[in-house]
């Protein structure tokens, strides 16, 4: 069975059809490639083919792009000399795609080359839309659904076949660089607007107008514009005037937006300059070296195997119990706030019926006005029609009857973080939904084995925690209690599933995983400000190592008393375990203060009237005097991820993970762990677990048991082990 296969018609056309075998979506493999090479071969050899078109098997898409399972493995592929194999491999890919420019012209005279146009039915990402920029015309079917672009910035790597070099040279590096520095994604015809794509035709006439175009086509219209005379670059190469200010403008930006901490974009931004200054062939080979320098970094395998191949597989429900289906049908959401409220849309948004309730019906309309406001949003947009709108409002009945949940399958709850009303909803809603009914309740912080105490059916009793805004947020916590059963992790996973975001499955403990982890990254940043590190030290010391935000910013923005409630409440169940005082007394006085974060335009940092940070707050120095001497750069961060990273091996220690890639996915999607890491468990495979382990005995020496080195990470490093040796899949297979 082959991935490409030729046929020639009546014609003289070669059709060169892509049907990846076993997939929905066209990927290309190693071995597809050696198969379009040889059809690319024996088209150009047959004297009966007058040109070629290049088109996908599969309906309503070229091509989802390259296999990142095999991409993330090329390193370990490569050889003794990995380096060495990897570009090898990469000039081979290149040397087939450029065979299919060059078409079999005379390299003199650009004269004698067979006409080759790329047919493609929809999506075309990656790979999917490098071969059709080798191509001499691109058609494509008008599928507004259609997706084309080059997303490989997105997880850690750029188009290394040719698409960055080609890309930047069709229009220029101002005008290709939201496509190449963002991932930009277009459908058909704004890719023919911005000029990614040559021409928009209709589905039925998809074919036909490809080999029309091939059959008619001259020696002039092959020829690609860098392969011409004279030729210059859209826009002006780095030494034009005009291309100077692009390249000067261009570094800032990628520094600006990664802080240099994502090796991907800097490459690519290197490979495009480069190459502007060179023939071609010789930009291809300069693109080649900058994308082995990408897959040589620790990064790129990190970030491919955490936000592709580990997503994609937990989002498979790759820890599912072996249960039937039980996909959602109708679902009561309790408490119509703002966690309930985006609930209530998502749901709604992914087609299943939604009983959004709560105690007063203005407040169960305004829960349903969220979901109005957001498809409004949408409209404006252009993102959603009229008819979309329409058709996810009908399906929220807000509501104070409890009744109305008959029939439900699956209950949310996401009422007041209080045991006693939590308690109260659990039995009004269980009086009368049916005994299936799976219960779920949406907390952050209480334990979900006590909140099932209020539940006749504690084994259908489960943690379901949404992070805020849950329309935006991909994560979904899925929290098992001691009883909860098998069936209730099934229909929270398969309903994480019908909303489209990704679940991880973690067991019952204090704060579960993410706030587990996070908690520790702001009480860090809180406990330097008393020492006397300089604020802006803490907090462009997080944003330089990946994080998002600075944890100053990140306690603003969640409230500075829910901070002084979560802290309160870990006291009282600690006792004299408890180990952040020191925390608390910054904390508990900026609340006194009335300075309470984003919600009242005063936390750490000051805001004008509109709610617009204005920078770190003087009153902080005030208070809490900067230190003569300050921290260097790595150790404010190291103390930072340390305790994160920490907290995410004990959870694995104690049971509370059951599986490392729910860790590393967990930690990027849930609170933006630097994503460029791979996640905790990743970025300390990167460290070693050696050294992870004498800077922990380092920190702990220098400012507390807080960082203790847990005795797996102990017992680790005396192995010479790796968490993905000992505890990814392969792993865990070979046992």
């Amino acid at each position: 069975m082959t991935d490409f296969t030729m046929t020639t018609d009546a014609d003289g056309v070669a059709i060169i059809t892509w049907d990846t075998q076993g997939k929905s979506m066209n990927v290309l493999n190693l071995d597809a490639l050696e198969e379009l090479d040889a059809c690319i071969d024996s088209a150009l050899a047959d004297d009966a083919v007058k040109g070629i078109v290049i088109t996908s098997g599969k309906e309503g898409s070229f091509a989802g792009g390259m296999d990142l399972n095999i991409i993330s493995r090329m390193k370990d592929m490569a050889g003794d000399n990995p380096a060495m194999g990897l570009f090898e491999g990469i000039m081979h890919m290149h040397e087939v795609l450029r065979k299919i420019e060059r078409a079999g012209m005379d390299p003199k005279t650009n004269k004698g080359g067979k006409p080759i146009a790329c047919a493609m039915p929809g999506t075309g990402l990656g790979i999917g839309l490098e071969i059709p920029l080798s191509c001499h015309r691109i058609f494509v079917a008008d599928n507004p659904k259609a997706k084309i672009g080059l997303p490989e910035i997105m997880v850690g790597i750029f188009p290394g076949a040719g698409g960055t070099t080609r890309l930047t040279r069709k229009m220029g590096a101002m005008a290709a660089s939201p496509f190449l520095l963002e991932g930009k994604l277009s459908d058909p015809k704004k890719a023919k607007a911005a000029g990614i794509v040559d021409e928009v035709v209709p589905a039925d006439g998809l074919l036909s107008a490809a080999k029309d175009w091939v059959l008619n086509a001259k020696d002039a219209d092959i020829v690609k514009p860098w392969d011409q005379k004279g030729y210059k670059m859209p826009g002006g190469a780095p030494y034009h005037p005009a291309g100077f200010m692009t390249f000067v403008g261009a570094s800032a930006m990628v520094h600006g937006k990664t802080k240099g901490v994502y090796p991907a974009a800097k490459a690519l931004l290197s490979a495009v300059y480069e190459g502007a200054l060179v023939p071609f062939d010789t930009a291809l080979k300069i693109e080649a070296r900058w994308f082995t320098n990408v897959l040589m970094n620790p990064s790129s395998s990190a970030m491919i195997r955490s936000l592709f191949v580990n997503k994609e597989a937990l989002e498979k429900g790759a820890n599912r119990p072996d249960v039937a289906d039980e996909t959602v049908k109708k679902v009561g959401v309790l408490g119509a706030g703002m966690m309930g409220a985006g609930i209530a849309y998502v749901s709604a948004n992914a087609g299943i019926e939604v009983v959004l309730i709560d105690a007063r019906q203005e407040a169960a309309d305004k829960g349903k006005s969220y979901s109005e406001a957001i498809l409004d949003k949408g409209i404006s947009r252009k993102k959603v029609t009229p008819d979309k709108k329409e058709q996810v409002l009908a399906r929220i009945t807000a509501t104070t009857d409890y009744a109305a949940l008959a029939g439900c399958d699956l209950i949310v709850e996401a009422v007041f973080e209080d045991p006693a009303v939590k308690a109260d909803v659990t039995a009004k809603a269980e009086a009368v939904v049916g005994d299936d009914a799976i219960f779920a309740t949406n907390t952050s912080t209480l334990p979900i084995t006590d909140l099932a105490h209020a539940s006749k059916r504690p084994e259908q009793f489960i943690g379901i925690h949404f992070f805020s805004p849950v329309d935006k947020m991909m994560l979904v916590e899925i929290i098992k209690g001691k009883q909860t059963g098998s069936r209730a992790v099934a229909k929270a996973l398969d309903y994480v599933r019908q909303i489209r975001k990704t679940p991880i499955v973690v067991n019952d403990a204090r704060f579960f995983y993410a706030n587990r982890c996070i908690i520790p990254y702001i009480n860090e940043g809180i406990r330097m400000v008393k020492e006397g590190v300089a604020p802006a030290l803490i907090e462009n010391a997080a944003k330089l190592v990946g994080m998002p935000l600075g944890p100053l910013q990140l306690v603003d923005e969640t409230s500075i008393d829910l901070g002084v409630k979560i802290a309160k409440a870990t006291k009282a169940a600690m006792g004299d375990a408890y180990p952040d005082e020191a925390v608390d007394e910054v904390l508990f006085w900026m609340a006194d203060e009335g300075r309470l974060g984003r919600k009242s335009n005063s936390g750490f940092y000051a805001y004008d009237d509109k709610g617009k940070r204005q920078g770190l707050w003087h009153g902080l120095g005030e208070r809490y005097a900067v230190a003569d001497d300050q921290p260097d750069l790595t150790t404010v961060q190291h103390r930072l991820l340390f305790a994160q990273v920490l907290e995410a091996v004990r959870a694995l220690e104690e049971g509370v993970l059951e599986d490392i890639r729910e860790g590393d996915v967990g930690a990027i999607l849930g609170w933006g762990f630097a994503p460029w890491s791979g996640g905790p468990f990743s970025w300390l495979d990167m460290l070693g677990t050696p050294y992870a382990a004498e800077r922990c005995d380092q920190l702990t020496e220098e400012f507390g048991a807080r960082f203790t080195c847990p005795d797996l990470l102990r017992e680790m490093a005396t192995k010479t082990q790796s968490f993905y040796g000992r505890f990814g899949p392969e792993a865990k297979t070979a046992a």
